[in-house]
């Protein structure tokens, strides 16, 4: 094996590839006097990286059991606009394909880790049919309560303050710190957003704390202008985002 770099949360990086090491076999490693490690690699370029891409080419690429969590907020298949004569989200006209898109990203997610899929009415029953069949197990539904509510038909509807994740267990994972309610009270993000359904960092930065540890790769394959990502970092996190948008790829 050639040299290393050793990162602080047990990785160790040899090339383009990044490891994982037990904690006894570490300095041996470095020493040079272990032959293998137990790898479970990931390759360089895709760590602490956001790439302009279609998710479900690019998650082929990625090694099985390469990544630690999955913090994603897809389209719902609901042909949003932020506001009228507004450019379309990419792959929000129907939802077709999620189903390919979540069997990929349960391949590479590592067995014991979880994973939150942002919905709201429309794709709720879709996506959590999608990720039963993937292998998923979804323990629940969490609840995101806005602090403002949404336009629409002000006479004729109920104004609308809620969104919802889905979260599940590929195999079963702990949550960190206490058993928290699954209602989120979290103000939406600023006026001046980069990306029309951009969410709060300080609730990303909640769920990533929640359910993983520093110096696990975080995955967003849906990831606008980068918030997950930014989130991520920000914890100790190492991250991978993707994002199929030219322009906002450039922004994140």
């Amino acid at each position: 094996m050639g040299s290393f770099d050793l990162w602080p949360s047990g990785y160790l990086q040899e090339g383009e590839w990044q490891v994982e090491a037990p904690l006894a076999a570490r300095g041996a490693l470095l020493a040079g006097a272990l032959g293998e490690p137990r790898i479970r690699g990931v390759l360089h370029r895709f760590v602490n990286k956001i790439i302009q891409g279609d998710c479900r080419e690019i998650l082929r690429e990625l090694p099985a059991e390469s990544v630690d969590l999955l913090l994603t907020d897809p389209p719902y298949g609901m042909r949003y606009r932020a506001k009228a004569g507004s450019r379309p989200i990419v792959g929000d006209d129907d939802l077709s394909w999620f189903g390919p898109f979540i069997r990929e990203a349960y391949r590479v997610l590592r067995p014991n880790t979880h994973a939150y899929i942002f919905c709201n009415e429309y794709g709720l029953a879709t996506f959590r049919a999608e990720m039963a069949a993937a292998g998923f197990k979804v323990k629940r539904l969490l609840v995101w309560v806005k602090d403002q509510h949404t336009a629409g038909d002000l006479a004729g509807d109920y104004a609308n303050r809620t969104e919802y994740l889905l979260f599940g267990h590929k195999g079963r994972r702990p949550l960190n710190g206490h058993r928290d309610a699954n209602v989120l009270f979290f103000k939406r993000a600023g006026r001046k957003r980069d990306h029309p359904t951009e969410k709060p960092e300080e609730m990303l930065r909640y769920l990533i704390a929640k359910s993983s540890a520093p110096g696990e790769l975080v995955l967003d394959p849906f990831a606008g202008s980068g918030t997950t990502c930014r989130a991520a970092k920000d914890l100790g996190r190492r991250y991978l985002g993707i994002e199929i948008d030219p322009r906002y790829a450039a922004v994140a």
